[in-house]
């Protein structure tokens, strides 16, 4: 009865594992692609690709319980080609009131298709570093989804943003593109010192902060961010954070994480946020050194579902462990490097789950994690069609780019089935060259990088895989059928179908359990590249059944494994009588096959009769029971069972 409970304990343990992280896997993937509605109105603006960002200085001037913003900001920018204007992205309800270069007024315009265009006094040529100041001021209007949100929590005012990536323009002047991040940034937040409750306003943004000053009523925070981050990754917060730390060791050279979370909510958050040291130092064991080591990494509660990966900030709506790994993931694949277009986002969605399930693969056992992917993969298989790469006429859809089926599971599961074709060493060497890589790292990678870095780490031609797997569509169904046709030997065939016609047929390793008449096991894995491929395999025991895919590390659906029809067929007609047998028994076979040899094995698995082929066989002298009776046959073993009186 206690191993009975154990069971049962164990089972609805992993039921609610599942259930909790399928519940917050779930409200991520559904935040990210409602908040991806405000970004599908805008790409990149073709006006602003004459340049490059280098620097930005960010001056804001706010008071969370009023929905404005005034501020100076500075752009240093080098010309990609001789310039006579600048132009810088900007909300048109936004008012410009000047703009600086080098203390010299130059003439701007605003227009309708949100651009701030600046004339400049002579031509800079190509190559050239110059900067400009604009001086603004209003009332963002918010994309509904973030961007800039004035609001309040617990009756206590509250101001955030999150402009992933094309809500910047909507509350301060910048160059919305996806890979061309400004070298470095400085940020200066001015607001009131204290709010209506006379509580202490904190805020918070990228990098380190650097210091507050106290001016009369009002307070300036600096921070400093020296790192390539590009506008949609730069963000703010101001309310009555309670501040608390952890700190992470880092071989010697220790850093923070800075929680800055809603006071009503300060318990519950201190409860859940040390497992991030945990998760921070799984991910730097497995592929490399938090990027951002210099300055920090924090959490910053805001008023929103899920979360964002704001660069060495994520803004959090909760602090359960799922979304905590998810947005940390994100630092590594996404904010160091960044997917080269939404074609790509797989490179940054489908590590951030899958790292998500390292976590508990890594925390919680191979169980769980064992769980985690059937979850994976019954969403997968959920539907029989669809790539995770996408095509141009995807990326106008938003849900088809941040699809939970293909994008989060299949891009995870990809990954896994990737680290399973090459070993974990030369996958985990593969994603670490990669994430160091200095055409990427701290840039923008597309999946053709990707697929050759792995292939360069692995030595190993990647085309085939990445070809089924990413680019086309659908998942494969296995039938295996097996045979043990010596005492040493198992042949196993192996047929396929596939889900879709894009694949003709799905190459990939078949992991699979033979487990013994005595409970003995033996993991193989068999690499199947062709229709109706047979292996032969040694084995040390009698074959009992066969098991696929036992820790569900492959995509896969509806697969059947049985005993070979031939042999099933044979087995069948092989006859023992009397059962049960009392001092002898008789054996009944077709005459087409021959017996080598007959064997009987008790329960405990030793070897207690064998002899040359005889009908009759005399078992006077065994003691009552349950014997398996073996059948060394010209079509391989039969194995049938006897209960002796």
């Amino acid at each position: 009865m206690r191993i009975a409970l154990l069971l049962i304990c164990y089972f609805v343990t992993f039921t609610f594992l599942g259930q909790d992280y399928n519940k917050s896997f779930g409200s991520i993937q559904k935040a990210e692609a409602k908040r991806a509605l405000s970004k599908m109105a805008f790409k990149a603006n073709i006006n602003t690709g004459n340049y490059n960002v280098k620097y930005h200085r960010l001056a804001f001037n706010l008071d969370p319980s009023v929905a404005f913003i005034s501020g100076d900001v500075t752009t240093y920018f080098e010309a990609k080609e001789n310039l006579n204007q600048v132009v810088f992205d900007l909300a048109n309800n936004m008012t410009v009131s000047q703009v600086l270069q080098r203390g010299n007024a130059l003439s701007f315009s605003q227009n309708s298709s949100d651009e701030l265009v600046i004339t400049l006094p002579t031509t800079q040529n190509s190559g050239v570093l110059d900067s400009l100041t604009v001086s603004y001021s209003g009332n963002p209007i918010s994309s509904g989804f973030g961007s800039f949100e004035q609001n309040v929590h617990n009756g206590d005012p509250v101001i955030w943003t999150l402009s992933e990536p094309y809500g910047a323009k909507g509350w301060w002047p910048c160059k919305q593109d996806l890979i061309d991040k400004t070298d470095s940034l400085d940020v200066f937040i001015t607001t009131p010192t204290f709010n209506p409750s006379n509580e202490t306003y904190i805020a918070v943004s990228n990098g380190l902060e650097q210091s507050q000053i106290i001016n009369g009523a009002n307070k300036t925070t600096h921070f400093k961010h020296r790192y390539p981050i590009p506008a949609y990754l730069i963000a703010i917060a101001v309310t009555n954070y309670e501040v608390y730390s952890h700190t992470v060791p880092n071989n010697g050279n220790p850093f923070d994480i800075v929680n800055y979370v809603y006071p009503e909510s300060l318990s519950s958050a201190q409860a859940s946020t040390p497992i991030t040291v945990d998760i921070m130092n799984l991910f730097t064991n497995l592929f490399e050194a938090y990027p951002f080591a210099n300055e920090k990494y924090g959490h910053a509660q805001f008023g929103w579902g899920g979360g964002m990966e704001h660069t060495t900030v994520s803004f959090m709506g909760g602090f359960d462990r799922n979304l905590i790994a998810h947005e940390l993931a994100h630092q590594w694949f996404g904010d160091k490097i960044t997917c080269g277009s939404w074609k790509d986002i797989w490179l940054n969605e489908g590590f951030a789950t899958y790292l998500s399930g390292l976590t508990i693969e890594n925390l919680d056992g191979n169980a769980a994690f064992t769980t985690w992917k059937q979850q994976r993969t019954a969403s997968i298989t959920s539907a029989t069609t669809g790539a995770v790469y996408l095509k141009d006429a995807d990326t106008t859809s938003v849900n088809r780019i941040f699809s939970s089926q293909l994008t989060y599971n299949k891009g995870a599961m990809v990954l896994h089935m990737l680290r399973k074709k090459l070993g974990d060493a030369a996958f985990f060497l593969g994603v670490k060259n990669y994430l160091s890589n200095p055409n990427h790292a701290y840039g923008y990678a597309k999946t053709e990088d990707f697929i050759a870095i792995m292939e360069l780490s692995s030595g190993e031609s990647l085309t085939e895989f990445f070809n089924d797997w990413l680019y086309n569509q659908g998942y494969p169904s296995y039938t295996i059928q097996w045979n043990q046709l010596t005492p040493t030997q198992v042949q196993i065939s192996i047929s396929q179908i596939q889900s879709d016609a894009s694949v003709s047929y799905f190459e990939a390793p078949i992991p699979l359990r033979i487990i013994g008449t005595l409970g003995e096991t033996l993991d193989i894995t068999l690499n199947n590249t062709t229709n109706n491929e047979t292996f032969l395999n040694a084995v040390n025991f009698t074959v009992a059944s066969i098991q696929f895919d036992p820790e569900a590390d492959l995509i896969s659906k509806d697969n059947s494994i049985s005993l070979a029809i031939e042999k099933r067929n044979l087995t069948s007609q092989f006859l023992i009588h009397p059962m049960p047998a009392s001092n002898e028994f008789t054996i009944t076979k077709p005459e087409s096959i021959k017996v080598n040899n007959v064997k009987i094995i008790n329960a405990l698995g030793q070897l207690v009769y064998q002899s040359n082929w005889s009908s009759t066989i005399n078992i006077s002298s065994l003691p009552s029971g349950l014997f398996f009776v073996q059948f060394n046959t010209n079509h391989g073993i039969i194995n049938k069972t006897l209960l002796k009186n």
